[in-house]
Order: structure tokens, then sequence, then C-alpha cells
């Protein structure tokens, strides 16, 4: 008995905790990425500068989560069940994927308005 509730406490803790910890706040991404075929190369440059300024801004994020997570598994303690850990590692990993998954897209955008801009540039 005492065990079950040991365990119920430290998954209460580390839920409490998880959200006493929740400083990380996802960055947005840019607003608007130049378009190639008539942006100027001052605002190619610009639209560079804010894909840049997302992508440190997103690594940042990344570094939080994996503090807060760190924090979430010491406040549940070492005796805090598998299950409890699980549910911490899968909140952790799935903000991870989504802010990576978001910063691949606006690349991925950015790269391809940057490869038109060059090919509109050449002729």
């Amino acid at each position: 008995m005492k065990l079950i509730c040991a365990t119920a406490l430290a998954a209460l803790a580390a839920f409490a905790t998880s959200s006493a910890f929740a400083a990380c706040s996802e960055p947005s991404p840019p607003q608007n990425i130049p378009d190639g075929n008539t942006s100027s190369l001052q605002q190619m440059l610009a639209g560079k500068k804010a894909v840049t300024d997302y992508q440190n801004a997103t690594n940042a994020y990344l570094d939080c989560l994996k503090d807060e997570h760190q924090a979430a598994l010491a406040a549940a303690g070492p005796k805090a069940s598998d299950d409890v850990k699980a549910k911490l590692d899968k909140n952790e990993t799935d903000k991870h994927n989504a802010a990576v998954d978001q910063l691949h897209s606006v690349a991925d955008r950015f790269n391809e308005q940057i490869r038109v801009y060059k090919a509109k540039s050449a002729k």
C-alpha cells in the first residue's frame, strides 16, 4: 500500500512539476517567407535572417524542453513508476519532434524560394 501511495505521489509531483516548469515557449515560425520570383536580394537576405533567428530560437526551445524533462524526472524521484517515466518521455519527445518538424518545414519552404530566386537571377 505504501508503494502505491508513493508511486501516486511521485506521479502527481511529476505532472505538477511539468506544469510548473512549463516555461518553455515554442517559438513562432517566420510569418513571411520571401517569394523567390518577386523578392529583391535584400528581401531574400532578410528572409534568411528570419529563418536563422527561428532556427536559433527553436534550438533554445529544444534545450529548454530537455531541461524541463530532466527536472520532471528528478521531481518524480527514483521510485516513479515506469508508466510515469514513459509518459514524461513521450511528452518531451512529442514536443521535440513537433518543433523539429516545423523547423524543417520552414527551412524547406525557404530553400525552395532560394532555388527559385537563383534560377530567376541566372536568366
